[in-house]
């Protein structure tokens, strides 16, 4: 089993560390100091299961949870509060480990993950779809929720992400981010992609181009090339 733990508290993150590895069948366990670490852990380690401590600066575990990019590792939350139980299991976590535990109540939860990733097979495995995206500009952290983007536009290794109110930059390639979205949107153009939802109007340009006017206003342009896919999901849509 792959573990990564993710604790802005480091005698949080040893103590798990120690207990888990005394356990059986522990291939390797990381430990994550805040959300952008685990992010970056995440894509580069692949772990099984992550242990999110629920209270941390700027970004909260239940936030990170829901950040996860597929295939996202199974969830174990762990805190001092109870209060967080029903938020904990609202986002498909394993388990809620409540500060301070045992290494009896420990092994309880790698029974629940070990049961959990017997059934876990290349078919059946799913996660659930990214609702959040983290994005650190100028050493802070925002989160920005999927549903409040109206559409991205690639700059050279990054994407804007245009919401109603904001153009944060996200470290991530069109491609990859869409993969991410669960068809949420749909490209429009090598250098965009749009909430079909949004769109109010389609504007026919030259040479089979077109501009697709949105609910707030933005204008998006659209390729020859992407006009059918697009105008298919409209349909789809309404």
């Amino acid at each position: 089993m792959r573990v990564l733990i993710v604790d802005d508290e480091r005698p949080a993150r040893d103590k798990l560390r120690r207990m888990l590895e005394q356990e059986p069948g522990m291939a390797a366990v990381q430990v994550a100091c805040d959300a952008i670490d685990a992010l970056e852990q995440c894509a580069a380690f692949a772990p099984d299961v992550a242990f999110l401590d629920i209270q941390m600066p700027e970004v909260t575990g239940i936030e990170l949870a829901a950040s996860l990019p597929a295939p996202a590792p199974l969830v174990v939350f762990v805190t001092a509060y109870d209060q967080y139980a029903v938020q904990a299991f609202d986002a498909n976590a394993i388990d809620y480990l409540l500060k301070p535990y045992d290494q009896a109540r420990l092994q309880r939860t790698l029974e629940r993950v070990r049961e959990r990733l017997r059934l876990r097979t290349p078919m059946a495995a799913t996660s659930l779809p990214v609702r959040q995206l983290l994005v650190t500009e100028r050493g802070t952290t925002h989160v920005i929720k999927v549903d409040d983007i109206e559409w991205i536009e690639t700059a050279d290794n990054y994407v804007i992400l245009h919401t109603a109110s904001a153009h944060p930059l996200l470290r991530q390639t069109l491609t990859g981010l869409l993969a991410q979205l669960d068809g949420a949107f749909v490209r429009c153009h090598r250098r965009a992609a749009v909430r079909p939802a949004l769109v109010e109007q389609v504007v026919s340009l030259d040479k089979g181009d077109c501009e697709l006017v949105l609910r707030g206003g933005a204008r998006v342009p659209c390729s020859r090339q992407h006009r059918a896919a697009v105008l298919d999901s409209l349909q789809r849509t309404r």
